[in-house]
C-alpha cells in the first residue's frame, strides 16, 4: 500500500498561476520581477490557509530560477528549482516564528543574511508567524531589514499585522490575503477529485467550502476527511452526516409553513432536528441565513451573491417570490433577537419554539395590520 499524502501537501501550488484565489497579488509580483522593481522586504498578511506562506516559496524559487519561462514563471528543472523542490536548497532559509522568536535566533539569521548565495541571484529569508517575535528580536532584526545587502530578500508572513512594529511595516512591502471565494474552493476541489478518480456532487462541495471559511487548507481537509468517510464518492448526504450540517431542505420547509401559519408543523419540524442531534443555536443561525438569501433573491441583480448552487438558486427564487419583504424583514429581526438571548435562555427548546411560533404569525399580523390600515 503506498503512502498517502494528504490533498493539501499533494497539490500544493508550485507556480504562482496555481495559486488559487489570489490573482491580483501574484499577477502583481510576477510584474515586479519582469520589470526589475522587486522590494528587498515583503510581507504577506491575512487568516490561515488563504496561501502566504506557499506564495511566499513560489515568489522565492521564482526569483533564482535560471531559465524563467516567458510568463514569469519558474522552469522546474534548472539546478536552483529542482534544490528547492527537493528541500535543499542552500540560498532559500525559512524560520518559523513561532518557535524560534528570540534574539539570539534573529542573530544567527543576521549572520546568514552576509553570506552572498553560492548559486543564484538572491539569498531568500522566509519568516513565518513573525508576528510572534519578541520586542528585543523585532529591535535586532530592524536595522538589517532597514539596509539589507542587495542580494537579500525577506518576506515575513502573519496572521496578525497589528502585533507588528510600525516601524518593521513601513520597511515592507505589504500584500493582504483575502479569504478565498467559495466558487474558487469549489473549483478547486472538482479539479482535484477528477485527478483522484473521486466521485463528487457539487452541492457537497459547496458544503465543504462553506464550512472553511474561506481558508483554502481546511477546505482540503475537510475534503480528505469526506472522501475517506464516503469511500470516493462525495455525495450531499455523506458531507451532511459526516460534518453535522442541516440540510437546506429543513429550512425551506420552515419557511414554507410559516408563510401559511402553520406552528405544529413547525413544531415537529423542530423536533425532529433536535432528536437527529443539531442544538438550536445552529438552527436559528441557519434560518437566519436561510431569510437572508431570500431577501438577496428578490432581486435578480443580487441573486449571484449567494454561496449556494445553481439549483438551489431557483429554488430561492420561487420562494422569494412568494415571501414579502416585511415578513422576511420582520423574521430577520426576530432570528436575531433569538440568537441574542438563546445563551442566557434556562429553557433553551421552549426559547425557540416560542421564536418558531412567533416567526408562524408574522404573516397574520402584517395581514392584520394591512386591514385596519
Amino acid at each position: 500500500m503506498g503512502e498517502f499524502v494528504v490533498s493539501a501537501r499533494k497539490y500544493r501550488p508550485q507556480t504562482f498561476e496555481s495559486v488559487v484565489g489570489q490573482s491580483s497579488i501574484t499577477t502583481t509580483l510576477k510584474n515586479a520581477i519582469k520589470n526589475d522593481h522587486l522590494a528587498q522586504a515583503f510581507l504577506f498578511f491575512g487568516s490561515r490557509g488563504v496561501g502566504k506562506t506557499t506564495t511566499a516559496r513560489i515568489l522565492a524559487k521564482t526569483l533564482n530560477c535560471f531559465n524563467l519561462k516567458e510568463d514569469i514563471e519558474p522552469c522546474n528543472e534548472c539546478e536552483s528549482c529542482k534544490s528547492f523542490n527537493e528541500g535543499h536548497s542552500f540560498n532559500i532559509l525559512e524560520l518559523d516564528a513561532a518557535s524560534n522568536n528570540s534574539v539570539d535566533d534573529i542573530r544567527n539569521l543576521i549572520d546568514q543574511v552576509r553570506i552572498a548565495p553560492q548559486v543564484g541571484k538572491y539569498k531568500i529569508f522566509i519568516i513565518d508567524e513573525v508576528h510572534m517575535l519578541s520586542s528585543s528580536a523585532f529591535n535586532a532584526f530592524l536595522k538589517t531589514l532597514e539596509e539589507p545587502p542587495p542580494h537579500a530578500v525577506f518576506i515575513l508572513a502573519t496572521t496578525e499585522k497589528h502585533k507588528i512594529l510600525p516601524t518593521i511595516l513601513s520597511r515592507c512591502q505589504i500584500f493582504d490575503f483575502h479569504r478565498i471565494q467559495v466558487q474558487d474552493i469549489v473549483d478547486h476541489l472538482k479539479s482535484i477529485a477528477q485527478k483522484e478518480g473521486i466521485t463528487v456532487d457539487d452541492k457537497a462541495l459547496h458544503i465543504i467550502a462553506q464550512k472553511a471559511d474561506g481558508a483554502l487548507r481546511d477546505a482540503l481537509s475537510i475534503f480528505d476527511q469526506i472522501v475517506s468517510f464516503s469511500n470516493n464518492n462525495v455525495s450531499y448526504e455523506s458531507v451532511l452526516t459526516n460534518l453535522n450540517v442541516l440540510d437546506y431542505d429543513y429550512y425551506f420547509k420552515v419557511t414554507d409553513h410559516a408563510l401559511a401559519g402553520e406552528i405544529p408543523e413547525n413544531l415537529l419540524i423542530y423536533n425532529d432536528i433536535l432528536n437527529n442531534g443539531f442544538d438550536g443555536s445552529q438552527f436559528i443561525l441557519g434560518l437566519a441565513e436561510h431569510l437572508r438569501n431570500i431577501l438577496v433573491a428578490k432581486d435578480p441583480r443580487t441573486i449571484d451573491i449567494m454561496d449556494v448552487p445553481a439549483d438551489l438558486k431557483e429554488r430561492y427564487l420561487k420562494q422569494s417570490e412568494k415571501s414579502p419583504q416585511d415578513f422576511i424583514l420582520t423574521a430577520l429581526d426576530l432570528m436575531r433577537s433569538l440568537e441574542g438571548q438563546y445563551k442566557a435562555s434556562k429553557n433553551k427548546r421552549l426559547h425557540v419554539e416560542l421564536g418558531l411560533m412567533k416567526f408562524c404569525s408574522i404573516m397574520h399580523t402584517l395581514q392584520k395590520k394591512e386591514v385596519l390600515s
